[in-house]
């Protein structure tokens, strides 16, 4: 199945709560990746521009979405953005594409 990347960042509200009352994330949010037909890989929380990192498997980009909009829907995400992932024999065989065309670039005139 296609691996998702999805990076987060939780609301003042959802810090609060958090800090308020600790808890473990990936229990709920497996239960919903299966209930879509996807399967929770991993959940990390980081420092920067995101707060986290959640790694889904999904049979297709319909079955993420879903997963990402039923998640996003409670309201305490501010912010999201998922990335499809290649594997890197996936990414090898579009060089190979690449790499048997030619486009040509605009012309001055």
């Amino acid at each position: 199945m296609p691996l998702y990347m999805t990076q987060f960042s939780y609301t003042a509200e959802a810090w609060a709560n958090l800090t308020k009352n600790p808890q473990d994330r990936r229990g709920g949010l497996d239960a919903l990746a299966q209930k879509v037909g996807a399967r929770l890989v991993s959940l990390h929380y980081c420092y920067g521009e995101y707060d986290g990192v959640v790694m889904i498997d999904a049979p297709d980009d319909t079955t993420a979405t879903a997963l990402v909009l039923g998640a996003v829907s409670a309201g305490h995400i501010k912010s999201i953005k998922t990335t499809k992932l290649m594997t890197v024999e996936e990414t090898m065989e579009a060089m190979r594409k690449a790499g048997s065309v030619v486009y040509q670039a605009p012309s001055s005139g």
